[in-house]
Formats: structure tokens, C-alpha cells, sequence
């Protein structure tokens, strides 16, 4: 009978350890809460679930995380952790100089080289490649500040 006892015991101290669910790293879960904001209108100088700009979007979604980052795509690739483009890792920045010489485009990088950002006026927040022509050639740095947080 104790024997019994004992592998029950055991069993259930077992399932209680598989139930715990491990926490997700903080990149992934401000790529996963980007995922969310997906089909939010475009809104120049927006910050809110009301409309984003691409920075905005940014901003929003790091503060949802308890983190302050700057608020536009330009000082937010300025004051990031650098990231290579071969090491991005869910919840980095992508940068992009679209219509300028300097940074002026942002979005959040889920993995598979696909990245969340609102693209501008009349486009709501959507899912774009690195890999479209059009984004890999304005590519220009990739930034990180997930990893402030405590893991």
C-alpha cells in the first residue's frame, strides 16, 4: 500500500511541476502583444489603440512592458542595443530609412523575418517580410530594449 501511496505522491508532484507554465522571455511576449494591435488604423503622432504611427505603435507596446523608449524611430535606433540582422531575435527593432537619409520607419520583429508595423495613412498595422524587396532594400539597422527587463 505504500507503495502505492508513494507513486501517487510522486504523480501528482509531477503533474503540479508540468503545469507550471515557464514565462515566456520578455521579447517574445512584446512580439506576441504586438501580434495583437494588428488592424489598429494608421494615425500620425499616435500612441494609443485609437491609432498608431509606426514609433507609436513602438512606444506603446514597450510601455505595455513597463519600459520607456523614445518616441521617435529615429532616437529609438539611436538609444537601442544594436542588433546584427542575422541575430534578431522576436521582439527587436527593425529600422528603415524609406523616405529619408536617416531612420524614419520602425517595426517589431516576430521571427521568420517578418516584423509588425503601421505602414502609413490608410494602412492599418499589419505584418510585412525583410525579405520583400521593398523593405530589404531601406533596411537599415536593427535595435533592442526587451532586454532591459528582468528575464
Amino acid at each position: 500500500m505504500s507503495a502505492r501511496l508513494v507513486s501517487l505522491f510522486l504523480a501528482l508532484l509531477l503533474a503540479g511541476c508540468a503545469s507550471t507554465p515557464k514565462p515566456l522571455p520578455p521579447g517574445d511576449v512584446l512580439a506576441n502583444f504586438a501580434l495583437t494591435l494588428q488592424g489598429t488604423r494608421y494615425r500620425y503622432g499616435g500612441t494609443t489603440p485609437e491609432g498608431f504611427d509606426c514609433s507609436g505603435l513602438v512606444f506603446y507596446a514597450h510601455q505595455k512592458l513597463g519600459l520607456t523608449v523614445p518616441r521617435t524611430s529615429r532616437e529609438q535606433a539611436k538609444e537601442a542595443e544594436k542588433v546584427k540582422r542575422r541575430k534578431l531575435e522576436r521582439g527587436d527593432l527593425v529600422f528603415f530609412k524609406i523616405d529619408s537619409r536617416k531612420v524614419d520607419h520602425v517595426g517589431i520583429y516576430i521571427g521568420d523575418h517578418r516584423f509588425v508595423h503601421a505602414p502609413g495613412e490608410g494602412k492599418a498595422v499589419t505584418i510585412d517580410s525583410l525579405d520583400d524587396e521593398f523593405y530589404d532594400e531601406n533596411y537599415s539597422s536593427a535595435g533592442r530594449y526587451w532586454d532591459r527587463l528582468p528575464h
